[in-house]
């Protein structure tokens, strides 16, 4: 039987961009601050999962509500069933938006809203792969199961939970990375930099960081303009910014208080070259002016030791793997004030390494009396061979619908793929486009969106038929 795909899409393209528009509405980032026991992880999660399970419910598809923290959408009944493992979570919006990130905004053919990539529009287009096999009722030996997360950009407690409670296929991929395939994973993990207490003097407080997995776009600092004045701040930050000119900066005065903010560039964490992190050019910034020993102990670190080095060399971890490639940095959280003062590294490591080789190689690198421990959970490499059957069977699915020979590859991010014993991550970005996930202004091209759907729908039926 010969399927034309990608007219089966066409012909539900606007159903699934209504779906699409409702989904990405929703605010569903992490919020447990307003948690109950009906959404352990806030409301946004929680309404995103049941949103999500009701286009299924609407469609005729058997699902299942596991505590609100995750969901399953079921396709054929076999107890062989392949996965296809999503999130309904995002990225908390942060700043550089040109419209709202929670109402969609079509222009030039791209779909723009915050979890437009990642990964709402990869998750409704696997949906609608799905929905297409159902519709048009192909003959399977085998079963689906779309298991969504909602804690997928912070510490997987969905997924956890869902394991804990439910059985997870052995088999199948996520569709929140790239084409043709992401065959291996690096391992992801966050050290917390402790220093003393700091004794304030000229820096009252910085604050820069949203997300572990998020390269700080701004940095924030309270100075004391009674130990520098404001006026010498001004102009160190003149300076400062014309020898700097991929960083913007402003200074605002308020009686003793001068603030000052650096702006750079969001990105995400695996790949921190392609931001510019405003939190290490604030330190550096910090260190043209008079600081006392303490605060030089903590500005002086992240001048010297973390700005600009993604490989870790300056803390001894640089490490590279032929196959996984080099191991990145991203220092991306920063606490500083009367009481505490700490930075946040996210790390994203490739075979060779474990949490404890990391934990031993970054504490030897540290000034006297700082400390560095793992924060959440250290997750090991990840890796099946480009051979494999299942790698060959959705690349196969790609190049048909694409004639493009790219080969599956390694990456510094962290998917649900990991998660299956024999699990990779498949799409949605295509290979050349713009990595746009956990930045603002996130978008997917439409006709991408429809044409991943295509290739998801041939691809899974080609694991399952």
């Amino acid at each position: 039987m010969s399927i034309d795909w990608e007219k089966e899409v066409s012909h539900r393209s606007d159903e699934l961009i209504n779906d699409l528009s409702e989904l990405v509405s929703i605010d569903s980032s992490r919020d447990t601050e307003h948690k109950t026991s009906d959404y352990p992880l806030g409301p946004g999660p929680a309404k995103a999962l049941q949103t999500f399970l009701h286009f299924a419910d609407r469609d005729g598809f058997n699902t299942k509500n596991v505590d609100n923290l995750a969901g399953r959408i079921e396709l054929g009944d076999s107890d062989d069933a392949i996965a296809i493992l999503g999130h309904v979570d995002v990225v908390p919006e942060g700043p550089g938006w040109k419209t709202n990130p929670f109402e969609p905004v079509i222009k030039d053919g791209n779909f723009y809203a915050r979890g437009a990539s990642d990964d709402k529009g990869p998750s409704l287009a696997a949906y609608y792969a799905m929905k297409i096999i159902k519709e048009l009722n192909l003959p399977a030996k085998k079963s689906v199961q779309l298991i969504l997360g909602t804690d997928e950009e912070s510490e997987w407690v969905g997924i956890n939970h869902y394991m804990e409670k439910e059985t997870m296929p052995e088999t199948g991929f996520s569709p929140d990375a790239e084409f043709p395939a992401i065959n291996g994973e690096k391992g992801i993990v966050s050290f917390r930099v402790n220093f003393p207490t700091p004794t304030i003097g000229l820096v009252k407080k910085v604050v820069a960081g949203i997300r572990p997995n998020m390269v700080p776009q701004n940095a924030d600092a309270e100075l004391d303009t009674t130990v520098v004045s404001a006026d010498d701040i001004k102009s160190k930050l003149t300076d400062f910014l014309a020898a700097n000119p991929e960083v913007k900066g402003s200074v605002t005065v308020d009686g003793d208080v001068a603030s000052v903010k650096i702006i750079g560039k969001g990105a995400h964490a695996m790949e921190p070259f392609n931001g510019i992190n405003a939190a290490t050019y604030l330190a550096k910034f910090l260190t043209t002016l008079t600081l006392n020993d303490s605060e030089k102990v903590y500005f002086s670190f992240i001048a010297n030791d973390l700005h600009l080095d993604f490989a870790g060399q300056h803390l001894g971890i640089a490490n590279k793997d032929d196959v996984m490639g080099e191991l990145t940095l991203s220092p991306n959280i920063y606490e500083y004030d009367a009481d505490k003062a700490n930075v946040l590294l996210n790390i994203r490591y490739p075979k060779g390494d474990t949490g404890d080789t990391l934990t031993e190689k970054i504490n030897k690198a540290l000034p006297a009396n700082v400390s560095a421990v793992i924060e959440g959970h250290n997750q090991l490499p990840h890796f099946v061979d480009a051979d494999d059957p299942l790698v060959q069977a959705l690349v196969g699915a790609y190049r048909d619908h694409t004639d493009d020979d790219t080969e599956p590859f390694t990456v510094g991010g962290g998917t649900y793929g990991r998660i299956l014993k024999h699990g990779i991550a498949y799409g949605a970005m295509f290979p050349g486009d713009e990595n746009v996930m956990h930045q603002p202004n996130e978008y997917i091209n439409i006709d991408k969106l429809l044409k991943s759907t295509a290739i998801y729908a041939d691809a899974i039926y080609r694991l399952i038929k």
